[in-house]
């Protein structure tokens, strides 16, 4: 078997310089080359995982389909090259030291004093390789989370180094991603910060064989010159990462800048063909050059932080494309929605989303848009808590239970249209109640659900705790409110809809995740073209 190659992504300069995007399109242009290729992100983090993190600190917590909660980027991953991602692709600190800890307490290092090198490294080196040695996959790329510098991302860089040095020439590469600011008093480009950043990650060790120089300007020939003699690359491995007008533009610009070829050819592999790229520029061609526009409300109450809902937003994208139709989201904070302001704040919308959350704080502001989409006839979709407001309101205004209510947000509510299920109640680990990962879902015939999937059994990916109370599911379906998807094995309701009404569907999971370029979700493509008929 031929053996698995190795690429480590590192950034310096500063946070936030786009990684994840970088090693996205990377791993687009190597599988489009016909190369088996998996992306994996180690985080420098405490916490277990993101599942316990505010999504003003991290962004959305991603959800893989054997249920891990993951970072933000695995969804970017997914959705650049199709691929599900799982438990092995996103490791923090916090993982690493619990495993390390349970080894120590078990007596698996017969009485060793326990160190960061060698313990915490090889424990890192084994996760590293965990994706190679399965056999799926001709190259992994791993990111590596935070800066070069940081006292928190050491043991990852000792253990890159340690990697890199055991697989041997041509297994393994570092491509570091730096910022080359422009200074507007000087008028210039400046390359100091960059030279620093490669300096740091020498005195760790570790040689980068490519640079990625993140820009608002064009890198002169002269200025990529420099770069290649300071930082020790040779000069084609000095790659200009210029802004986007769309992340979705990152892997040609760099198929341009030759990124792959350089990649492959310092691992030792053949350059095969031109890469298959025909459905990716269809899809930017589309997203470019758009025939229709609608305005749809995210009705939120993270709205602050764009990445705390990016999964939504990048599924819009894609089902835009896919309709041809530009899709302007207009963020709208449900706390400071009310049925006095409601009106005024949803007004000129082509399509509302109710967007998931936890907690009670925004609540209202959510029914209150319920409502409205509902009495007005605005192609509505709701999502996890969306959906939940969606029957909440459902079985205050037509059923006439004024107290209708969840339990998460009412413990002593008469009418907990919304609840935990028995089984869970005795639970007291917050991520022990939580329903995670795909979950199957069989669908009713004749019902928007099935038009939408064209099919009778889907699975979804779910991150929720609370369930429609199956007591008030009779009432409810008599009244107007169908569930068209449940669960075979729980009976739990996963979809409910409502007829005489353009578009009204609230799911129990979250479709977003699982958006691709190559396949926009049959939901999100459907809410947008509903918007934009009934437009």
């Amino acid at each position: 078997m031929a053996q698995t190659k190795y690429i480590f992504v590192t950034g310096g300069v500063t946070s936030s310089l786009g990684k994840g995007i970088i090693a996205a399109s990377l791993a687009k242009l190597l599988q489009a080359r016909g190369y088996r290729t998996t992306i994996q992100k180690f985080d420098p983090y405490i916490n277990v995982d993101p599942g316990t993190l505010n999504p003003y600190e991290h962004g959305e917590c991603y959800v893989t389909d054997d249920g891990a909660e993951t970072d933000l980027d695995l969804g970017h991953y997914e959705r650049f090259l199709n691929v599900p991602t799982s438990q092995s692709n996103n490791v923090t600190t916090g993982r690493v030291y619990l495993s390390v800890i349970e080894k120590e307490r078990r007596g698996e290092f017969l009485g060793k004093t326990v160190q960061v090198v060698p313990h915490i490294t090889n424990e890192i080196k084994e996760r590293m390789q965990l994706l190679g040695n399965s056999g799926d996959f001709d190259i992994v790329i791993t990111e590596i989370g935070g800066t070069v510098g940081d006292i928190e991302s050491l043991p990852y860089i000792e253990s890159v180094r340690q990697l890199v040095w055991e697989l041997g020439e041509n297994n393994g590469l570092v491509i570091h991603l730096t910022l080359v600011p422009y200074l507007a008093a000087a008028g210039e480009l400046k390359t100091k910060p960059t030279q620093h950043s490669v300096k740091t990650l020498m005195e760790s060790g570790i040689k980068a064989d490519i640079l990625v120089c993140r820009t608002e300007h064009e890198l002169s020939e002269e200025l990529r010159n420099k770069l290649a003699l300071f930082c020790n690359v040779k000069r084609e491995a000095v790659i200009q990462s210029i802004d986007a007008s769309t992340i979705y533009e990152v892997p040609i610009l760099m198929l341009e800048e030759g990124l792959d070829v350089v990649a492959l050819k310092k691992l030792n592999l053949s350059v095969k063909s031109n890469p298959d790229l025909v459905n990716w520029n269809t899809f930017l061609s589309r997203l470019k050059n758009p025939k229709h526009t609608v305005n749809i409300g995210l009705v939120g109450k993270y709205v602050e932080l764009q990445d705390s809902y990016k999964s939504i937003l990048e599924a819009f994208i894609h089902a835009g494309a896919a309709n041809e139709t530009k899709v302007n989201m207009i963020s709208i904070h449900s706390e400071y929605l009310d049925s006095e302001n409601a009106s005024e704040k949803l007004k000129g919308l082509d399509g509302i989303l109710v967007a998931p959350g936890f907690g009670g704080r925004g609540i209202e502001g959510k029914i209150e848009t319920v409502k409205f989409a509902r009495e007005n006839k605005i192609p509505f979709l709701g999502i996890c808590l969306g959906m939940q407001m969606a029957v909440i309101e459902f079985s205050r205004s037509v059923l006439g239970h004024s107290d209708a209510n969840s339990t998460e947000m009412n413990e002593n509510t008469t009418n907990p249209v919304i609840d935990l299920m028995e089984e869970q109640k005795t639970i007291t680990d917050k991520g022990g109640t939580m329903r995670l990962g795909a979950w199957k879902c069989d669908i009713k015939e004749n019902t928007l659900a099935h038009k939408i999937y064209g099919k009778t059994s889907i699975f979804e990916r779910h991150r929720h705790r609370y369930e429609f109370n199956g007591d008030y599911l009779q009432a409810l379906e008599n009244a107007g409110l169908k569930a068209s998807g449940v669960n075979p094995d729980t009976g739990l309701v996963e979809i409910v809809e409502i007829d005489n009404h353009p578009f009204f569907i609230g799911v129990q999971y979250h479709p977003e995740y699982k958006s691709t370029v190559d396949n926009p979700h049959p939901l999100f493509v459907s809410f947008v073209a509903a918007t934009v008929k009934s437009k």
